[in-house]
């Protein structure tokens, strides 16, 4: 059973030192034990009371990471029910289905859509994770070429999908450098696959046609030291597959039922032929808990909201979506072109960028991190004033790109002109429109 708040503070230091970021190690105590808190926050926590800790400061869904690299997909960490009591904290990975019993010409396709359907969005690359390889010919020679053939064509993380584990040995050893997700674990190979899974350090999902029979698969590896572990309830209805999900996410949130304690991984490419409803599917399971999420196929028009509506979902309410700070180039300026400033609020970036790109003037806009705050709520909070805008548009390096010292800021901000003047030295401050609808008629006049 979890630690409760008093058995956490009788093993913290009780210096109270605030480092933490709360008053009391009582108050820390308390916050650790309702998953508000990580115990990496202490410094002073001892070596052994960390090892009795371990279990308190865990998340009730234990975090799995699947592949290496830059590339590599955190799934799980998650604390609440609903988005809206704190965060979700790791958003689901999308994956492409390629079965050893396609065409090379069907594989190479898929291949290439995978590499291709990317898109860029608010300072961000939107993109899926994952390819999972299904051994759908028996075969452990055509598995292993098709591990070979994806492994030298695409750097993404791999699911390797056989009830075989001697088809599963193969694939692993043709690609254990990229630490696979072993697909599946089954109440008839449970044994065999846990071996695996521990000689390679690899996670291991399991497949059950219950519940029970999870909370049995879940159980046996963990006692067999594979702690690792993705759950596939095995249903593939979407009401099942939905209450499913519901009850494993509930069970191991509020019931504290440690065998739920992981991710899942859902299967909409199994679930229908109707492309449409796979990705209405998809769509749910964004939402309401897929941490994989395998489609048959991918297509732009499918992709692309799936992506922007993880993005949102996995979007931290109580930070607002921010873009990165920089300079932004529009309509191919040059050293004459006019200099815009802006906070990096998302939505006051595509609404200034998108009025700049209509207006058809070569442009820069310079994007200030303001904490993803907009310009009229960063400058109230003073993260968008004179003495902060100064320093940023000396250090951005847009004085190398243009020949003039002029820059144009937000309305909004007109009564840091006087201010910038003082901390730009040379520098000429010039007052843009208070609306964004204004910016193509204003750039006009541009001299």
């Amino acid at each position: 059973m979890p630690l409760t708040g008093i058995e956490i503070f009788k093993l913290l230091p009780k210096t109270n030192c605030k480092e933490c970021g709360v008053p009391t190690c009582l108050a820390f105590a308390m916050s650790l034990a309702a998953s508000k808190a990580t115990l990496t926050a202490c410094p002073y926590v001892s070596a052994e009371a960390k090892a009795k800790l371990q279990e308190a400061s865990a998340p009730p869904i234990r975090v799995v990471n699947i592949g290496v690299g830059a590339r590599a997909l955190k799934v799980g960490g998650e604390t609440v029910m609903f988005r809206h009591e704190k965060r979700f904290e790791n958003p689901p990975g999308i994956s492409l289905l390629i079965k050893d019993t396609m065409s090379d010409a069907e594989v190479d396709a898929r291949l290439d859509r995978f590499i291709q359907l990317q898109y860029d969005r608010v300072g961000l690359t939107l993109r899926p994770e994952l390819i999972a390889l299904k051994a759908e010919s028996g075969d452990a020679g055509k598995f292993v070429a098709l591990v070979n053939k994806v492994k030298q064509k695409v750097d993404c993380s791999l699911i390797l999908m056989s009830d075989n584990p001697a088809i599963l040995t193969a694939g692993v050893k043709a690609s254990a450098e990229r630490k696979p997700l072993l697909y599946a674990a089954t109440k008839d190979n449970v044994d065999a696959v846990a071996a695996l899974a521990k000689e390679t350090a690899c996670p291991v999902a399991v497949k059950a046609t219950s519940l029970d029979e999870v909370a049995e698969l879940t159980d046996k590896l963990t006692k067999a030291g594979v702690n690792d572990i993705v759950i596939d309830s095995g249903a593939r209805t979407v009401r099942k597959a939905f209450e499913d999900q519901v009850i494993i996410r509930r069970a191991a949130l509020v019931k504290k039922f440690k065998p739920f304690g992981f991710p899942t991984i859902t299967f909409p490419a199994e679930m229908t032929d109707n492309p449409m409803k796979e990705a209405a599917i998809a769509a749910m399971f964004v939402a309401k808990y897929g941490g994989i999420i395998v489609l048959s196929d991918f297509q732009g028009e499918v992709l692309f909201p799936l992506l922007v509506e993880r993005l949102n979902i996995f979007t931290d309410p109580q930070r607002p979506l921010a873009t990165t700070q920089g300079i932004y180039e529009i309509n191919n300026p040059n050293e004459n072109s006019p200099v815009l400033l802006t906070s990096n609020f998302s939505l006051t970036y595509f609404i200034v960028s998108g009025e700049i790109e209509s207006s058809k003037v070569p442009s820069y806009l310079l994007v200030m991190d303001t904490e993803g705050l907009s310009v009229m709520t960063a400058w109230a909070a003073g993260k968008f004033v004179a003495d902060a805008i100064g320093p940023f548009v000396k250090k951005s390096g847009i004085a190398d790109k243009i020949k003039h010292r002029k820059l144009i800021i937000p309305g909004y901000a007109a009564t840091e002109s006087g201010g910038l003047e003082e901390e730009l030295s040379g520098w000429e401050i010039l007052i843009g429109p208070r609306e964004g609808s204004l910016i193509p008629a204003y750039l006009k006049t541009w001299k």
